[in-house]
């Protein structure tokens, strides 16, 4: 009768140490991914995909742990304060191809100084405040937005640190000056050209106007002053060519002999 040889416990130690840890690490993975999206193994780090999955929202139960997360292509339209203020080990952060409209000054609270790359492309943003996104020192995409361009966006810009790459992209949908619609903003900017000239000429334009108003009002009513005392002078002329002359006086003293 054969003999049976028994794994040595060393071994069946060490083969059931990796199958639990393996196990743990499939369990962890799957309880922490967001359901509708897939978070594959990203160089021994955390990436969360979830690109094309008709999300109207961020999801709330993205690990602590991600370093990189891709909301692109989606239908969010909302960031709402601290959406990723958990996401302390965050380095890439893509929200391109969605229908943001607008960026508060704490949605981006918490990423200041581990964020690497962020792509606001191609979504509806028109105006971006200066605080929202001054704090970065991320890369910052956001070319293909219909920014209204005006001195606050030229003080928000000049904060940030675009990328290279599309910065030529960023072009006025509208814009407090016409000749800045369509253009490249940064190039306009780089040769010269501010937005936030507008202002004080608008306000010297007021204060001429104003000027011209109180002026035409002083002459109107010195015409008018002059004007009713003319009438009066000639009604009063009027009134004495109007009187009986008065008789001559005789003279009392009589004719000499």
């Amino acid at each position: 009768m054969g003999t049976v040889r028994l794994p040595r416990p060393s071994l069946l130690l060490v083969s059931t140490r990796g199958s639990c840890l393996f196990l743990l690490f499939c369990l962890r993975l799957g309880a922490t991914c967001p359901q509708p999206c897939r978070c594959p193994d990203h160089a021994g780090a955390v990436a969360v995909y979830c690109s094309l999955r008709g999300l109207q929202e961020v999801p709330q139960d993205i690990p602590a742990d991600t370093v990189l997360l891709k909301l692109d292509a989606n239908k969010i339209s909302h960031l709402p304060d601290g959406a990723f203020q958990h996401l302390h080990r965050l380095r890439e952060l893509d929200l391109s191809h969605n229908a943001i409209e607008a960026i508060g000054p704490a949605t981006f609270a918490g990423l200041a100084g581990g964020l690497r790359l962020l792509d606001l492309s191609y979504n509806r943003i028109q105006r971006i405040p200066k605080d929202a996104l001054g704090k970065l020192s991320a890369k910052i995409r956001l070319s293909h937005n219909p920014l209204h361009c005006e001195c606050a966006l030229q003080e928000a810009l000049w904060e940030l640190k675009l990328d290279p790459d599309s910065v030529d992209e960023i072009a006025c949908h509208t814009s407090v000056q016409e000749e800045f619609v369509g253009k490249p903003l940064v190039q306009a900017l780089d040769a010269g050209a501010s937005l936030c000239s507008v202002p004080h000429r608008t306000t010297d334009v007021a204060m001429l106007v104003t000027m011209f108003g109180w002026f035409a009002m002083v002459i109107a009513y010195i015409v008018y002053y002059v004007r009713h005392n003319q009438e009066d002078a000639r009604r009063h002329l009027e009134y004495l060519k109007s009187l009986p002359s008065a008789p001559a006086s005789k003279d009392p003293i009589g004719p000499g002999p």
